[in-house]
C-alpha cells in the first residue's frame, strides 16, 4: 500500500506521497519540520493546527488543505484520517484503509505530555511505519518538567555569576516546549533569536500558553547579564552569539542523554529533552498497534528491527530521505 519511490513514501491505490522529498501532484504532511515538508508540490494536507506554520514556510501562495484529527478524506481508492502523533503542534500520523487493511505512517512521534499539542494517539492497524530515531536502550527520558526545573536553576546560577545565559533549542517544538513548561517556574521574559520569535508568535495564536519572550534588540547596548536567550544551534559560534558578552551555554536534546555526545558538542550543559520517542515509547507504541509488520525509518532501525524481531513481530527497516532529529 505504501512504497518508497525517488519522490519518497508514495501510496499508488491513493495516488498520494507522504512527506515527499521533491515536489509531487499531492503531498500529505505529517509534520512542518523541514525535513517533511519541502517546497514545490501542488497540494498539501495536514493538520488543521499545523497549517499556520505550513503557511509561515511554505508562502501563502500555496494550496493547503487543512483536516481536522479523525476526519475521514477518499483519495482515490483508499480512506485516508489524520490522527495526533505528540511530535509538535499539529503533527500527525496517516492512517490509509485500502482493500479491508490499514497501514498506519506515523511520522516522527513521542509518547511523553507536552502542553504545546495534542497527545499522540494510540491505533490498530496490520503494518505500522515507525521512526528510530532514539531506537537505543540507553536513550530513556526523564520527566520534561524535571529538566525545565533544572535549566531555570542553571539559569538563575549563571545570573549570580553575572552571565547571560544562552540556552539552544530547535526553533520549532523544542523551544515551544520549553517556553511553556517554564510557567512552573517564573514568568520573567526571555530572549529569542529571530528564528525562534516567529514560530512562537503562531503557537501564541493557536492559544498556547506561555513565559513571557522578547526579540533580541537590533542595537547592541542591551546588556544581557542574568538573562535567558533562546536560540536555534546554528547561531552557535557566529558573530551574531558576541552582543551577550560573557556567557554560558546549554543545548536540549535528546543526544544529550549520552556524556560522550555532550563533550563533543562543546556545551556547558547538556538537557535531555526530545520530541521524539524513547526506547520505552518505541518498543510499546509498537507493539501496542497489533500490527503483524513494522517499517522503520531512519535513526537507529536496525537495532529496533532486531528487537522486534526477536519477541515475535515482522519488522524490517525502510530507507528514507528523512532527518535524524528535530
Amino acid at each position: 500500500m505504501v512504497l518508497v519511490t525517488a519522490n519518497g513514501l508514495y501510496c499508488p491505490p491513493g495516488d498520494f506521497h507522504i512527506d515527499p522529498w521533491k515536489p509531487v501532484q499531492t503531498a500529505l504532511i505529517t509534520h512542518a519540520h523541514g525535513d517533511h515538508l519541502r517546497h514545490g508540490s501542488a497540494r498539501y494536507i495536514l493538520a488543521r493546527p499545523g497549517a499556520p506554520i505550513a503557511k509561515l514556510r511554505l508562502g501563502s501562495d500555496r494550496e493547503l488543505a487543512p483536516l481536522d484529527y479523525g476526519t475521514r478524506l477518499s483519495l482515490g481508492s483508499t480512506t485516508v484520517s489524520l490522527h495526533p502523533a505528540g511530535h509538535i503542534l499539529g503533527s500527525s500520523q496517516v492512517r490509509i484503509e485500502y482493500g479491508g487493511r490499514v497501514w498506519i505512517v506515523s511520522g516522527d512521534y513521542k509518547r511523553q505530555s507536552d502542553p504545546t499539542c495534542r497527545a499522540f494517539e494510540q491505533l490498530e492497524c496490520d503494518v505500522f511505519i515507525s521512526e528510530a530515531t532514539f531506537a537505543l536502550p540507553v536513550y530513556r527520558w526523564p520527566q520534561t518538567s524535571q529538566v525545565v526545573g533544572e535549566i531555570y536553576r542553571w539559569w538563575r546560577s549563571n545570573r549570580d555569576r553575572g552571565l547571560a545565559s544562552a540556552l539552544f533549542c530547535y526553533s520549532l517544538g523544542k523551544s515551544q516546549r520549553v517556553l511553556a513548561e517554564l510557567l512552573a517556574y517564573t514568568s520573567e521574559p526571555v530572549y529569542l533569536h529571530g528564528a525562534v520569535d516567529s514560530l512562537v508568535g503562531v503557537y501564541r495564536r493557536a492559544g498556547i500558553e506561555m513565559v513571557p519572550t522578547l526579540p533580541i534588540p537590533s542595537d547592541r547596548r542591551t546588556d544581557f547579564r542574568g538573562a535567558l536567550i533562546l536560540a536555534p544551534p546554528s547561531a552557535v559560534g557566529t558573530p551574531w552569539m558576541r552582543r551577550f558578552g560573557e556567557h554560558a551555554t546549554g543545548f536540549c536534546s535528546g543526544w544529550m542523554r549520552v556524556r560522550g555526545d555532550r563533550r563533543r558538542r562543546g556545551y556547558d550543559r547538556g538537557f535531555v529533552i526530545s520530541d521524539h520517542a524513547d526506547w520505552p515509547g518505541l518498543t510499546e507504541t509498537c507493539r501496542a498497534t497489533k500490527a503483524r509488520r513494522v517499517l522503520l525509518t531512519h535513526g537507529y532501525s536496525d537495532a529496533l528491527t532486531r528487537y522486534l524481531t526477536e519477541n515475535g513481530l515482522d519488522a524490517s527497516a525502510l530507507e528514507t530521505d528523512f532527518g535524524a532529529e528535530e
